[in-house]
């Protein structure tokens, strides 16, 4: 349990507000709900600055229900990764409230961003602030997850879509939009070049993201992983292919840890919106 958390329950207790076996339930309610397949970590936002993030590939639509619920019910935001269609229509019969993003895949139930997420010192010019690239319309899926996972995270991340190395201009044509962002998320095929160009344009940690689309020889993604681990270009780390979620996740920290630390003089543009495909 947070601090603040234990010290809101003090004063309610202290006031009168809050009876003494509620206080005392309270500091000693288990870190674990176990819900038979499922074990949930209640503990992870304390620990780890955000909550736990549902993998839904391989559960069962009654597992993610349980999951969900209990989520809720302990005032947890929920992001669950790789929902496929079917199951998120019977999810959003359950949850109204809750997002989901068709293209990536993910299912999004958020309340107001929490004071972890977006601390009261931030002010419009301290936000933290990513940027998403991909190569080619056909990466836009794993941008997506990486987006819904920023979005979760507090985090409104600026999307630039369609400019790959095969037509090298439109990068130049928006490089604007990266040079005062905290962190660039890289989302490509193929050959999987464009995050070692984008690393020579920006000074800040370039997330690369190889992804499955290509032809043969690519092998799944693995061209483009071993090109991407190859990079000459000092800024740029590796995740995992198509891993959106694991990009946006560690963007999203880079990002909030910057914010916190930037001095409250320091004034810079905040670039927002999207840019079309062309």
């Amino acid at each position: 349990m947070e601090t603040n958390q234990i010290r809101e329950l003090a004063e309610q207790l202290l006031g009168g507000k809050l009876p003494l076996e509620q206080f005392l339930a309270q500091l000693v309610k288990p870190k674990t709900a176990d819900l038979g397949e499922v074990q949930l970590d209640l503990d992870r936002q304390r620990r780890c600055g955000f909550p736990e993030v549902v993998f839904g590939e391989g559960k069962s639509l009654p597992a993610l229900e349980k999951l969900i619920r209990r989520m809720l019910e302990e005032g947890i935001d929920v992001l669950a990764t790789r929902i496929r269609p079917e199951v998120a229509a019977a999810l959003l019969k359950q949850f109204p409230a809750a997002r989901y993003n068709e293209v990536g895949r993910t299912l999004r139930i958020t309340g107001e961003i929490s004071e972890i997420r977006t601390p009261t010192s931030e002010i419009e010019n301290s936000k933290p602030s990513v940027a998403i690239v991909t190569a080619g319309t056909a990466d836009l899926p794993v941008a997506e997850e990486a987006r819904e996972t920023l979005l979760w995270m507090g985090v409104e991340p600026t999307l630039v879509q369609d400019v790959g190395v095969a037509g090298p201009h439109r990068l130049t044509e928006r490089l604007h939009l990266l040079q005062d962002v905290d962190a660039v998320v890289v989302v490509a095929g193929m050959e999987g070049a464009l995050p070692s160009v984008v690393g020579g344009y920006v000074a800040c940690p370039v997330i690369a993201v190889p992804t499955s689309v290509g032809y043969g020889a690519s092998c799944g993604g693995l061209a483009a992983l071993l090109t991407m681990l190859n990079s000459c270009a000092a800024n740029v780390a590796v995740v995992n292919v198509d891993a959106g979620f694991k990009a946006g996740y560690v963007a999203g920290l880079i990002a909030h840890r910057v914010a916190r630390s930037r001095p409250q003089s320091d004034v810079r543009p905040i670039c927002r919106g999207e840019t079309s495909d062309l």
